[in-house]
């Protein structure tokens, strides 16, 4: 990630900060190189405090941190996006963002989340993973463990265990979004579907 600090007369590039499961828009921070880095080590997203004139760690009196998940940089390599995990509100008033905005955690937003993971775990794969395990047995094993998923699921639906029916509906879809990237599709692929027949 090359990030051009010298587009602005006082070294520090804008970044801004999204959420990472709800992609709502939290701050607006500025860095230099040192946030960049400190915020890499830690884990924990740092910027460079023009009026304290200081490295500055979102949360460091107030424990609000903001946890990195990504930062990625734009086309002319002189802006940031930051997608972090905040913990509890952005704002220094106590609103969610600094924009007065709710960040509301929409549950379907988690599925676009754990899509993103399963990704990783397809173009990244560890020897401990699971979700890497089954890509790496090919289609036909991950077809057949929706399969047996999809079963159990029915299986479940004719009692009326809700924890046990619930745990199911959970390793379905988790195994269906598998198949779509084994398959090479994405959740966005099955909604325009569902979109285009939804009149």
């Amino acid at each position: 990630m090359t990030i051009d600090f010298s587009k602005y007369a006082d070294g520090l590039v804008p970044a801004v900060v999204q959420d990472a499961v709800t992609n709502k828009v939290l701050m607006l921070g500025f860095m230099n190189q040192e946030a960049v880095d400190i915020t890499h080590a830690t884990g924990k997203v740092t910027f460079y405090s023009r009026s304290k004139q200081r490295l500055w760690t979102k949360g460091e009196t107030s424990e609000n941190y903001l946890l990195l998940k990504s930062i990625t940089v734009d086309c002319d390599n002189d802006t940031l996006l930051v997608r972090a995990q905040p913990i509890g509100p952005t704002c220094h008033t106590g609103a969610d963002t600094c924009f007065n905005e709710v960040n509301q955690n929409n549950p379907a937003d988690f599925l676009w989340y754990l899509e993103s993971v399963i990704a990783g775990r397809k173009n990244n794969p560890t020897e401990k993973s699971y979700t890497a395990s089954l890509f790496a047995k090919g289609i036909n094993k991950v077809a057949q463990k929706l399969g047996e998923e999809a079963v159990e699921l029915v299986i479940e639906a004719k009692d009326d265990n809700e924890e046990l029916f619930l745990g199911e509906a959970a390793d379905l879809m988790f195994h269906y979004i598998v198949l779509l990237q084994a398959k090479g599709y994405s959740l966005t692929d099955v909604v325009n579907v569902l979109r285009g027949r939804h009149k």
